[in-house]
């Protein structure tokens, strides 16, 4: 036996943990004998498919009790929610239910006899958003916040060894003045909150002193593995160099008798092996009865294994201990993992000391369907694709999420921004927010870190998502104060962790022009160095205006904040667009871009972020940025795009069938898997001859080949490879990408212009009309697209105008301007041009003379739109005949006097050239 271990240490040692203590183990006094039990300290019973019952709606007299008849209420399954939204339609169906309110379940549970001093917990994962429970007629508790885990200890009211009934209330009722949730956060948002009991319930029975259950739902035990930092967690990952790890206990005696207690802390790494433990002989203290105490075990690791991210993901466990007079009360096991992280405001976020952009997605915790009730299979899914893209980070966007799905960021080594749900306001009214507001904003920042500090995945905590938004929204008449509650929640999350820095994702700093759809607001405090670090949310190419320009805007606008935020990390918190699958574009960068309604074609999305990435990559300074949004998401904020109640911007759609091709870009950028993607393949019948060919891939080098011709290999600079104008024959073409032996393959039917040409003008998204396919706005130079009918975020569309003719939706879009030009891609031969036109009834409009040119010839007299029109929003058409010869139609359109206007335009074969 190795010097300095005594025999009662071998002894502890075996009976405790199964084999002896490590050579390097420090003797010390023999402690109380210890007696051996496998029975496990604590007993918790699942009370998910136990039998509930549920009933959305008004209280019913005597419905807490167990003499209540509930038999004409909903049998239902735990985890539950009554909501369903969100479709991929036009207009909301039948199944369709945002109900907000209250909702009401029942469960009568034969509970386990109990042993003695033994005390029962209710143990919720999250009730949206206020929980109300009753046991056998008495109320528990309440709990206000509809994202974490709460207990409530039930004792005095529970039967142990009989049936006991359990009644919750849950309350998801909408924000508003005089509410219930008037001070719950969040008080807003662009997302839906779901309500019920959607995550998982049970019974937990455990000794009546231990590890404290009622500690804001934390496990009780956490885990520091170095000496905090204000910009880091420091471990180190050097061969031979050991890493200091404390292990803080929490305890709480319930019991009416005073505990000597002892704890042994051990730790195994992730074969279960034991790498460290607690001395065998730690002091015994005294804790006196309805008293807490803080026990600290203080270990080291030698040669630490780090958890390095994505490319090595290694955990430990720490395993407690509680003993009583040598009895074993209670055990706590928690993963946890060694890693430094460090975030400099010039060169960016570093992992064990290596830098790491963090390419991220943010994501709502709902799916199509199923809403918050998300089954482990469920997220193991959405990690699988965003493993699959590449993704080294995720957003827990905008709340905490569930354990299984930290849990699943912690195996798969993703950087996480962990927020609390402090979003759009502080107030309803105006003003900095009530103290309730400020005690519930602070209860539930409590819970995030407690419940969520031994995930090595998460490395900040968000205490904010845009919270001077409440003008932008339309929320608030009055100005709503911020800062105030920022600084509190700064506050509280340094209390609760000095060694994570902190974050918050910012709005409205430097905005000054107008955004879709929206109200522009200019920022009233300054917020920016309320947390440690900053995350901008910024639509650039989407929400402001010139989309065109959403790389340079982008760029400018970073360039700016780091200039003059020199010491705070920056990052782009959220960027996108949304992204319609069933809606396409021949020319992303043509027709209007209608970012808060109809249409949103997919292609315009990828385009997006192709503009966006590289400029987030190439600034040394952006620590990351996070893509808005990795799925689709509920809102009923949202009419947009080819849904209803959805926001469009994901990368995969809400039910996870559909990759968009924006996945692939990324993909193709941020993943090790070589491939290529050909993108648009959902566009199958083409509007157009001619069509430009993309592909996606991890190669710098692709080569094109349709049919039996060969175009030739070209650099795909930032992955995406671009053939421009390749011809089309009538029917199906085949095409094929492809580099070495990687390729994609992929049919698009080409039509037949023998069957005419036709252009929406000023609509990005092909469209039929009256039954003939109108290609969106293609081959054009100069003007500017215009709109009739935007749509309104959040539900406020004003009236619907209406053009007078045939087909109204023709002039839903228009380009417009005092000169501008088509090249056309036209067979050779004879043709009927028709122009439609209408007065849209704008100033700059009205008293325009239209002058048309074909192929450089007056193609028509001089026309006052508004005049032969007959006044605005009447439409008008105008035919005369081209000869084309070298296979471009040319058509010049010029205002005199004002901007002209172009709603569409149609080719077809003049009577003697007709197929």
């Amino acid at each position: 036996m190795a010097k300095g271990i005594s025999v009662w240490g071998v002894i502890f040692s075996l009976l405790v943990f199964g084999y002896p203590l490590p050579l390097s183990a420090k003797s010390k006094a023999a402690p109380t004998p210890i007696t051996k039990s496998n029975a496990s300290p604590r007993q918790i019973t699942p009370l998910d498919d136990a039998g509930w019952r549920f009933q959305f709606g008004d209280t019913e007299a005597g419905m807490t009790t167990a003499g209540f008849n509930d038999s004409g209420w909903e049998k239902v399954s735990v985890p539950h929610t009554w909501n369903r939204i969100g479709e991929y339609a036009l207009t909301r169906g039948p199944a369709t239910n945002n109900k907000q309110g209250v909702g009401y379940y029942r469960l009568t549970f034969n509970a386990p006899a109990a042993a003695k001093n033994r005390r029962q917990y209710l143990d919720f994962a999250a009730v949206a958003i206020i929980a109300d429970v009753w046991v056998n007629g008495v109320h528990v508790g309440q709990h206000k916040g509809g994202y974490s885990r709460f207990r409530f200890d039930v004792t005095r009211a529970w039967k142990p060894g009989a049936a006991n009934l359990i009644v919750v209330k849950a309350d998801n009722s909408k924000p508003a003045p005089g509410s219930s949730t008037e001070h719950v956060l969040p008080l807003a948002g662009d997302f839906f909150q779901h309500g019920g009991i959607y995550r998982g319930v049970s019974l937990i029975e455990a000794n009546d002193v231990g590890i404290d259950l009622l500690d804001f739902g934390g496990p009780g035990v956490y885990v520091d593995a170095a000496a905090p930092e204000i910009w880091a967690v420091t471990h180190s990952s050097k061969s031979g160099v050991a890493s200091a790890i404390k292990v803080t206990t929490r305890i709480q005696n319930r019991s009416t008798r005073q505990a000597r207690l002892t704890t042994f802390a051990r730790i195994e790494d992730a074969a279960g092996q034991l790498v460290a433990q607690s001395s065998d002989a730690p002091d015994t203290v005294k804790v006196a009865p309805g008293s807490a105490a803080r026990f600290v075990d203080e270990l080291t690791i030698d040669r630490p294994r780090t958890w390095n991210g994505t490319s090595d993901p290694y955990q430990y466990s720490a395993i407690v201990k509680v003993y009583e007079g040598g009895r074993l009360i209670d055990s706590v096991t928690v993963p946890f993992g060694i890693r430094e992280v460090k975030f400099n405001a010039n060169t960016g976020f570093f992992l064990n000391g290596k830098p790491l952009k963090l390419k991220g997605v943010s994501r709502h915790q709902d799916r199509l369907g199923k809403g918050y009730v998300l089954s482990r299979e469920d997220h193991a899914e959405d990690m699988a694709i965003i493993k699959e893209m590449g993704a080294n980070s995720i957003r827990h966007a905008h709340y905490q999420h569930a354990d299984e799905w930290s849990d699943e960021a912690d195996k798969a080594g993703m950087i996480v921004w962990a927020e609390v749900p402090y979003v759009t306001t502080p107030s309803l009214s105006g003003g900095e927010g009530s103290a309730e507001l400020f005690a519930n904003a602070e209860q539930q920042t409590r819970e995030l870190i407690r419940q969520n500090y031994n995930h090595p995945s998460i490395v900040m905590w968000s205490i904010g998502n845009e919270v001077d938004a409440s003008k932008l929204f339309g929320l608030t008449s009055g100005e709503t104060k911020p800062l105030a509650l920022l600084r509190h929640l700064q506050k509280v999350a340094k209390e609760e962790d000095p060694s994570r820095p902190t974050i918050f994702a910012d709005c409205c700093e430097d905005v000054r022009t107008p955004i879709a759809g929206l109200t522009a607001q200019k920022q009233v405090e300054k917020l920016a160095g309320a947390a440690d670090m900053i995350g901008y949310n910024r639509y650039y190419g989407w929400y402001y205006p010139e989309p065109l320009k959403a790389a340079e805007q982008l760029g400018a606008q970073l360039d700016k904040f780091h200039a003059t935020h020199s010491t705070l990390p920056i990052s782009v918190s959220e960027y996108g667009a949304g992204g319609a699958v069933n809606q396409f574009t021949d020319n992303p960068t043509s027709g209007f871009v209608n970012a808060t309604g109809r249409p949103q074609p997919d292609d315009y999305e990828s385009w997006v972020h192709e503009q966006s990435w590289p400029v987030i990559r190439d600034r040394p300074f952006v620590f990351g940025g996070w893509v808005w949004n990795m799925f689709d998401f509920a809102s009923d904020l949202r009419n947009e795009g080819d849904s209803v109640d959805i926001n469009t911007k994901g990368l995969v759609t809400f039910d996870r069938k559909t990759k968009k091709d924006a996945f692939y870009f990324y993909k193709a950028n941020w993943s090790k898997e070589y491939f290529i993607h050909i993108t648009g393949t959902r566009y199958v019948d083409r509007a157009y001859p001619v069509m430009d060919v993309k592909a996606y891939t991890t190669e710098k080098r692709a080569q094109l080949r349709v049919g039996n011709k060969d175009y030739p290999e070209i650099d795909c600079p930032n992955h995406v490879c671009v053939w421009p104008n390749v011809a089309l024959s009538p029917g199906p073409n085949v095409m094929t990408v492809s580099y070495g032996e990687l390729g994609d393959r992929a049919t698009f039917n080409g039509p037949d212009p023998g069957k005419g040409i036709r252009i929406n003008a000023g609509d990005i998204a092909v469209q039929m009309v009256g039954g003939q396919r109108f290609g969106s706005d293609n081959f054009v130079t100069g003007g500017a697209p215009a709109i009739l009918n935007q749509g309104g975020f959040g539900g406020r569309d004003a009236p619907k105008r209406t053009v007078a003719g045939t087909y109204p939706e023709l002039y839903d879009h228009w380009r417009e301007g005092e000169a501008f030009s088509y090249a056309i891609p036209v067979p050779n031969g004879e043709w009927t041009v028709t122009v439609h036109s209408f007065d849209p009834g704008t100033s700059e409009t009205d008293t325009a003379m239209m002058r048309v040119t074909a192929n450089g010839r007056e193609a028509m007299p001089p026309l006052n739109i508004s005049k032969a029109a007959g006044g605005p929003l009447s439409s008008i058409a105008g035919s005369f005949p081209v000869t084309v010869k070298n296979g471009i139609l040319k058509l010049d359109f010029a205002g005199q006097g004002g901007k002209v206007v172009v709603a569409a335009i149609e080719i077809m074969p003049s009577a003697g050239d007709r197929k």
